[in-house]
């Protein structure tokens, strides 16, 4: 990858570009609510098929290992969500992993929704198959179901040395997968109140009440479709903690949501397609996600963000093995390769989501000095101290949950 040139595009501007010219990853509305409507029918039609929770299956299905033999890796991620050169046709970083290794990987973008990509593949792991692929990146929610239903392997720690030492804290140990036995972070989402300042004209936004009770913003306000991120925000909000509420702290937070849908607070409910509308000024505030900001912070000064002092939420995607991979050890490779710095630097500078790897920042700072001192990017402590995850969710409370937060959103 091209060192920093302060007179051509730096990677973050090259993404965003990339981005508004192609249907990539954010144009493919990939944390939109079609994930979490399925997943309503889909965690109960698992329970209804009888597929048992992980650890009484027979979870963790290895097929022989063939990486010696075999120097692959089946990749398979989202669109828009690896670096890529000035061509458009290679990823350097994959490519510096193949001359150091000796492994190639056939990188495939085939996840453009977390559920569709899981109803591809469920049939052949219940059935004790192999998917053909031996690393693929999910969303937390779903990783924690494909541990749950003990459809992915868990790790060889000797093979992950670098991924190991070098996780940030701030993803080390998630509920629905202590100590990363099954998972590694690829990148975390970090979820914020954004707004355009030219839209507010003088209207102070510090906090998700100032969306939801601000008169001067009725109409304007967006909120988004991925139940996890409005619902999260507006616990904190509200001094509810994500990672331990209650039933009757879910419909409390419901309740407040219809109150400010009922005034006509709330502009829509939208997937990614809200960046049009706040880069425009037609919203004039929203919950957003910080790499969207990141890529509309380079071509309009009037976005911008806060951290709410009640705190953010964060999530992850994450690179899992599933049963039967056949290339296991080099899979583990690959995870392992991009928890070293250098990598981890040129991925982030292109994909604009916040690193996992915890001693990123320098060497990110020789590629892109911006995103390098970018909290969106690389959290400080103090911004990392205030992220909150949503807690994991059993089959039952997911398909409740989802039911509530679609009657609210219309969907």
């Amino acid at each position: 990858m091209r060192q920093y040139e302060p007179d051509r595009p730096t990677p973050v501007e090259m993404a965003a570009i990339r981005r508004g010219l192609r249907t990539g990853r954010a144009a493919l509305g990939r944390r939109s609510f079609l994930g979490g409507a399925l997943a309503v029918g889909g965690a109960g039609a698992l329970s209804a098929c009888g597929i048992p929770a992980a650890g009484k299956t027979q979870g963790g299905v290895s097929a022989d290992d063939h990486s010696a033999q075999e120097k692959v890796v089946n990749f398979s991620n989202w669109p828009e969500y690896i670096d890529v050169d000035d061509s458009g046709k290679t990823h350097p970083t994959l490519d510096e992993f193949r001359k150091r290794t000796g492994i190639t990987v056939k990188y495939t973008e085939d996840i453009n929704d977390n559920d569709e990509f899981f109803g591809k593949i469920q049939p052949q792991l219940a059935a004790g198959q192999d998917t053909g692929r031996d690393l693929i990146v999910l969303t937390d929610w779903l990783a924690a179901r494909m541990i749950r239903l003990g459809y992915v392997q868990q790790l060889d720690a000797s093979n992950l040395p670098h991924a190991f030492a070098n996780l940030s804290d701030q993803f080390r140990s998630p509920d629905w997968d202590p100590g990363r036995a099954y998972s590694y972070p690829w990148q975390g989402i970090s979820t914020v109140v954004a707004f355009n300042k030219k839209a507010l004209n003088g209207v102070e936004v510090k906090s998700v009440s100032d969306l939801l009770d601000n008169p001067a913003l009725k109409g304007r306000v967006g909120l988004l479709t991925e139940m996890r991120d409005t619902v999260g925000m507006t616990m904190l909000d509200m001094g509810i903690d994500p990672a331990k509420f209650t039933d009757d702290d879910y419909d409390a937070v419901i309740a407040r949501l219809q109150k400010a849908v009922d005034k006509g607070q709330i502009r829509r409910f939208t997937g990614n397609d809200y960046t049009s509308d706040l880069s425009k000024g037609d919203l004039a505030a929203c919950v957003a996600w910080g790499g969207d900001i990141v890529q509309l912070q380079a071509d309009n000064p009037d976005v911008a963000y806060v951290i709410p002092d009640s705190g953010y939420m964060t999530s992850t995607d994450n690179l899992m093995i599933p049963n039967k991979a056949r290339h296991k050890t080099n899979a583990e490779r690959l995870i392992d390769f991009y928890y070293e710095p250098q990598p981890a630097a040129e991925l982030s500078a292109y994909v604009n989501y916040v690193s996992p790897v915890a001693d990123v920042q320098p060497y990110l700072a020789k590629i892109d000095k911006g995103a390098a001192s970018n909290p969106l990017i690389v959290p400080d402590k103090a911004m990392q101290a205030k992220s909150h995850a949503f807690r994991a969710l059993s089959s039952k409370e997911e398909t409740a949950y989802q039911q509530k937060f679609a009657k609210l959103t219309g969907a």
